[in-house]
């Protein structure tokens, strides 16, 4: 196999420099950033293109460059089917958690749980946030690394180190917009990573002809399986049901993604960058289905797994790389920056995303007098915080299994109960305080006990259907037979005499029915205990639910918008009319003009 030379390092280094150099001209431009509304949410000035982009970036990281592939190469393209579960999901986060997001102008998801419900809620959802996105960014950081690791032999924590360090550098000096802007430009190389490989792949292969043919025979274009069982690891049910849940906690809820698309001009703009982002999921799905596609095309004869040379599933796509693209200097390079860039982006958001909810949630209510230049700086000294706080739980994902999965339970279990929680908050009226804090823990409960089950007991592989891989064509010589034990046997190690029926049934539930399952307990419980104590008696505010105007709202964008914005401007009465058409922070209080109370519609600014 090829080894790095000189110009992947440079190819390597150049993306890490191009990054670093963003964050410091966000440092500076357009005076820098003077206010923590400035660092935190791009003083709400982005558009939608380069939201859009970003979005994309970090919903992709290093685990959908490495694992998706291998996905493929195991388990055939059923995995495509989340095409339609991403258009579910844009759809559910665009017409349902967006317009209340936006009209109330909040910085962090969670102030909405303090508006709706009660003050415990919000730093229940903010506990839970920010535990669940250290835990997954440990796992993004350590995943590329370690693939660079056995493919280079470049130093495992070394590289865990660099990326940390230089994702805390752009995110302390320039912001939100800083984390976009570094985005949209690791797009970019995402996509030149992604393509390079599939055209050296074409060429090796002589015409993707081949590519779709091998596949066909090999049983890997296996789209639809329409078994309804909840078991089966992947189905078309599983995908389209479990996965709409699970990313809908992601797109529709999780401060990471919701913090960019707030921080847009206009609510018109901030609905647009969720639809273009989902062209972009698109192309990167279909982008990782040619990667695991030529993955089996090329290897069908001999499994780089099963025959040892490599020890997990994840450094496929390295592996191909080094082995197909090694007279290319610089081209290694920039598969494996791109797949740095992954982790990159998913961390910077995660790092912006933690600041502002432990400035908003934690500092803001309690240090009512702190000026807003000292916010700025308090905001930055939490970005470099959580910076060294991913880096040390990079340490701790080293530990950690199967990256997808883990990866996915993690966001399942934490990511359903509380989508549920605001799911009860937004679209049911009569839902109090003391039903949601049930429905969140309840619902929490039985995920956690589903997840950690199956972590313990891992599915079966006729749960799972890995496919067949064929090592008949090894070069016998080459092939490194120091351990006879099939890979597949090593997983799954439990003895199937020790698995009871809870096992074999509860905890072999898909993976991606976790985050289901805690919505759904979390919804169910929390309406039944609002009722059974009084819901139906309190008066809620309508600007806390989702209304028939938000979603009538949406076909009057084509009138200006000019007339609404100059109605907020001179907000004197609030009136439903002009309300989140664009966003409340363009207020007479951005300019100082702020009445004795220094209240918006209730919220203090």
């Amino acid at each position: 196999m090829g080894r790095f030379v000189v110009w992947d390092y440079v190819v390597f280094a150049a993306m890490l420099l191009v990054s670093a150099i963003i964050g410091v001209y966000y440092a500076f431009a357009g005076g820098g950033q003077k206010t923590s509304k400035d660092f935190l949410m791009a003083g709400r000035s982005m558009n939608a293109l380069p939201v859009a982009l970003s979005l994309t970036a970090s919903f992709m990281s290093a685990v959908t460059v490495l694992g998706t592939p291998a996905e493929i190469y195991r388990y055939g393209a059923i995995f495509c089917i989340f095409a339609i579960t991403y258009g579910l999901v844009v759809l559910c986060s665009a017409e349902i958690f967006l317009p209340v997001f936006y009209k109330l102008g909040i910085t962090s998801t969670y102030e909405y749980l303090e508006l709706r419900f009660n003050k415990c809620l919000r730093l229940c959802g903010m506990a839970l946030f920010i535990i669940q996105t250290t835990l997954y960014t440990g796992i993004v950081i350590y995943a590329p690394a370690l693939a660079l690791n056995q493919v280079t032999g470049f130093d495992l924590w070394g590289a865990v180190v660099a990326t940390g360090v230089v994702c805390t550098f752009y995110c302390t000096l320039g912001g939100l917009k800083a984390v976009v802007w570094t985005d949209v430009f690791q797009v970019g190389i995402m996509v030149a990573g992604f393509s390079s490989v599939i055209i050296r792949a074409v060429v090796v292969q002589e015409g993707i002809g081949r590519i779709v043919n091998d596949s066909y025979h090999g049983g890997r274009l296996n789209f639809w399986d329409f078994n309804p069982n909840p078991l089966q690891r992947h189905t078309f049910w599983t995908i389209v049901i479990g996965g709409t849940f699970t990313w809908t906690g992601i797109y529709g809820v999780n401060q990471s993604q919701v913090q960019r698309y707030i921080a847009c001009k206009s609510r018109f703009h901030a609905k647009m960058s969720l639809y273009i982002n989902l062209v972009g999921l698109w192309a990167i799905l279909a982008c990782a289905a040619l990667c695991g596609l030529s993955l089996y095309s090329i290897y069908k004869d001999c499994d780089p797994w099963t025959s040892q040379q490599v020890s997990a599933l994840d450094q496929l796509m390295p592996y191909l790389v080094l082995d197909i693209l090694k007279d290319y200097p610089g081209v290694p390079g920039l598969f494996v920056a791109s797949a740095y860039s992954g982790t990159l982006s998913t961390v910077s958001s995660s790092i912006n995303a933690l600041a502002a909810v432990t400035v908003e949630d934690l500092i803001k209510p309690h240090f009512r007098s702190l000026s807003e230049k000292k916010l700025s700086w308090i905001s930055m000294g939490m970005s470099f915080f959580y910076g060294g706080v991913c880096i040390a739980m990079a340490a701790v994902a080293s530990l950690l299994g199967a990256l997808l999965q883990a990866a996915l339970s993690i966001f399942g279990m934490v990511g359903g109960p509380l989508l549920g929680l605001f799911a009860l908050g937004i679209l049911c009226s009569f839902a109090n305080g003391i039903g949601a804090f049930v429905g969140l823990v309840s619902g929490f409960v039985i995920s956690l006990w589903v997840g950690i089950g199956s972590q313990i007991y891992p599915p079966l592989p006729e749960r799972t259907k890995p496919l067949y891989l064929s090592t008949a064509g090894c070069n016998i010589s080459s092939v490194n037979w120091t351990s006879t034990a099939n890979p597949l046997t090593t997983v799954f190690n439990t003895p199937t005499a020790e698995r009871s029926a809870l096992a074999d049934n509860w905890y072999s539930l898909s993976y991606l029915y976790f985050s289901t399952l805690g919505t759904l307990t979390t919804v169910a419980v929390g309406i039944i205990i609002s009722l059974l104590t009084g819901g139906l008696k309190q008066n809620t505010d309508r600007k806390f639910l989702l209304t028939k105007e938000d979603f009538l709202s949406n076909f009057s964008w084509s009138k200006s918008e000019t007339p609404e914005k100059v109605e907020v401007l001179n907000w004197k009465s609030f009136t439903t009319a002009a309300e989140g058409t664009d966003n409340p922070a363009f207020s007479h209080i951005e300019m100082d003009v702020a009445s004795n109370d220094n209240k918006a519609n209730g919220l203090h600014i």
